[in-house]
């Protein structure tokens, strides 16, 4: 059950219908950092990717807007340049991480059940399974949802929030949080831009409205358009000893 947003949770109480009189009360005011366990657990996913000189980005989005069409483009035209690792997150089946494994990636797949979010313990799990190489780049394809994975550190160095164009041009100003605790914005599909309503100038203001330093970058996984501006920006985060 996840504390902080309530996904996966059984809302079945048992009855309760007897009355409780007292003759006072008494009020307790208690603060906790209900995201402390995850964060502790982030660092420790942190400490492993530096330890080995890791890179590990978080993809962000909602449902549909290509993480995976981009992460297979990514893969297949890098892989003889970078060593490369993905955990794939779904609610359900192994879809996304078959997609992955033909790529010739090592890939685990991570299903949440009813959750709608990854988190540090659940990463934890899988790198002790997986174990990627040092001086590699491990991609963490988060579950489709701009809420609740804001709110949780993963271990990451990078977070990359994508959006579509099939998607509205407002969603930096929709959801906010996501977009603010990113740090790499990625527009897809610009190819479906001639059968779209989408503003891509509309949708750039409200990015920098919410943070007005998030690089942008405009991609198409169909015909290729901005994938090399998205490689180039990768490759400046590669670790060092990988560069060399």
């Amino acid at each position: 059950m996840c504390a902080t947003c309530g996904c996966s949770t059984d809302t079945h109480a048992p009855a309760h219908d007897h009355r409780h009189d007292h003759g006072h009360k008494t009020i307790l005011h208690l603060e906790q950092d209900i995201l402390q366990q995850n964060n502790l657990l982030a660092e420790r996913n942190r400490g492993f990717f530096e330890g080995r000189n890791i890179l590990a980005l978080n993809l962000v989005s909602s449902p549909g807007s290509g993480k995976t069409s981009l992460l297979e483009r990514t893969l297949t035209d890098l892989r003889s340049s970078i060593d490369f690792a993905v955990i794939e997150g779904d609610q359900r089946t192994s879809r996304d991480a078959d997609r992955i494994h033909a790529t010739g990636t090592k890939v685990t797949q991570i299903n949440t059940g009813k959750g709608c979010h990854l988190d540090a313990h659940m990463v934890m799990h899988a790198l002790q399974g997986m174990k990627p190489h040092a001086d590699s780049v491990l991609f963490i394809e988060n579950v489709g949802n701009l809420v609740c994975p804001a709110m949780f550190d993963l271990g990451e160095q990078e977070r990359v929030v994508i959006m579509s164009v099939t998607e509205g041009d407002d969603k930096p100003i929709k959801y906010p949080d996501m977009f603010h605790s990113s740090t790499l914005c990625i527009i897809n599909k610009t190819d479906l831009l001639p059968y779209v309503t989408f503003d891509i100038e509309k949708a750039r203001a409200f990015i920098q409205q919410v943070k007005h330093d998030l690089p942008v970058i405009e991609v198409s996984c169909t015909t290729g358009e901005g994938l090399s501006q998205w490689y180039e920006w990768l490759k400046s985060k590669v670790p060092a000893a990988q560069e060399a």
